[in-house]
């Protein structure tokens, strides 16, 4: 299908964003043609993201340059390419922000991932980054670690749009709901409003089905029934645990608490499916975008996954069907050995790692170019 594959996403009530960004991608305009063309409504990034793109290209040398020269460390010149880059982007979408009063629109940017078990820490550098960006339409990234819990919540209750990331599991997930729906309660008692408060809760797919996969082929290795079932399983993982994610979504935001908060003029945390693109290359490169589609929920694609869609996607509401099957998935994953809260425990581990990479990299990097810049 042409471009309009993506932008008929948006018919079932889903909204598709721009899992990159860097310089060139603003200043060539392409962004705004992914806006206009495409009907991409918001963008996230992350220390990897920004790592590959001010590393990997020279688009960021000048400024560099300009800020070594002024004098400012290297952990500040970090924070103000990407503080830069969001703002900017921000700015494209602000009309998509207004068209849709305040929905949609938005631009996501991430605390340090060293911070990501230190919540007092989280919630300062948080304050920081939306009082550089001083934008309505930004989102601060905060991961759903256990520290990073108490800081979204208290983030969300002071009125700061909060995207919480990395999450893997079914009981984090509804951590991560309670916290938002408490904040939200915490404004209320406060005299506060809560009608533009906007949080959405990072789903990541693709690295699930990577590890169970893993361990399911271990099990293949054994003879009979067991092996069988292995097999019959790999790849299922994911899809399974988002969909009853997403069933649990609508049950918290049907009942009665949220009730209460909808009549104030709450909005109800969207779910977003992230780490979208397919790691294994047997697997269809729309795997974790199809299945998915669904209302009042996010789908977050790097370029290429974004790219294949447009390419030959076929856009349905599929997200609600075949939960049954889901839930026998989750059934049968226990019955071959898989803890799934424990795949969710070193998946949260080992993605703060995945985070915390590419940033050192980068600031050493940058520390380097200081260096060389020192007469």
């Amino acid at each position: 299908m042409n471009a309009s594959a993506l932008k008929q996403i948006r018919r079932y009530g889903q909204s598709i964003w721009l899992d990159y960004l860097d310089r060139e991608l603003i200043d060539s305009g392409k962004l705004g043609r992914l806006i206009e063309d495409d009907g991409i409504t918001g963008v996230t990034t992350n220390p990897a993201i920004f790592e590959k793109s001010i590393n990997g290209t020279g688009h960021y040398d000048r400024a560099i340059a300009a800020l070594a020269a002024e004098g400012v460390s290297a952990l500040r010149i970090y924070r103000h390419l990407t503080v830069r880059d969001v703002a900017d982007a921000a700015a494209l979408l602000q009309p998509v922000f207004k068209a849709t009063r305040g929905t949609e629109g938005f631009v996501s940017l991430e605390v340090s991932p060293r911070l990501a078990h230190d919540t007092q820490g989280t919630i300062r550098e948080a304050h920081e980054l939306w009082s550089a960006l001083d934008r309505p339409n930004v989102l601060i990234k905060v991961p759903a670690t256990r520290a990073g819990l108490p800081a979204v919540r208290s983030l969300l209750s002071e009125g700061i749009n909060v995207n919480v990331t990395l999450l893997f599991g079914l009981e984090r997930y509804e951590q991560v709901a309670q916290a938002y729906l408490s904040a939200l309660e915490d404004r209320i008692k406060a005299s506060q409003p809560v009608h533009q408060v906007t949080s959405v809760a990072s789903f990541f797919l693709s690295r699930i089905d990577t590890l169970v996969d893993t361990v399911l082929e271990r099990v293949a290795e054994q003879p009979a029934q067991l092996a069988l079932d292995a097999k019959q399983l790999q790849g299922q993982a994911a899809i399974a645990c988002a969909k009853l994610a997403y069933a649990h979504y609508q049950a918290l935001f049907s009942g009665p608490r949220f009730e209460s908060l909808r009549r104030q003029g709450a909005r109800t945390q969207r779910l977003l499916w992230a780490s979208t693109s397919t790691k294994n290359a047997a697997y269809s490169d729309t795997k974790y975008v199809e299945p998915l589609i669904g209302s009042e929920t996010v789908n977050t694609m790097p370029l290429e996954t974004l790219e294949a869609y447009r390419a030959h996607g076929s856009p349905q509401a599929r997200l609600t069907q075949n939960v049954s099957e889901s839930e026998a998935v989750i059934a049968r994953l226990a019955q071959t050995g898989v803890d799934l809260a424990r795949i969710a425990e070193q998946l949260e581990d080992e993605g703060v790692q995945k985070f915390v990479a590419p940033y050192e990299k980068l600031i050493e990097s940058i520390e380097k170019k200081l260096a060389r810049a020192t007469p």
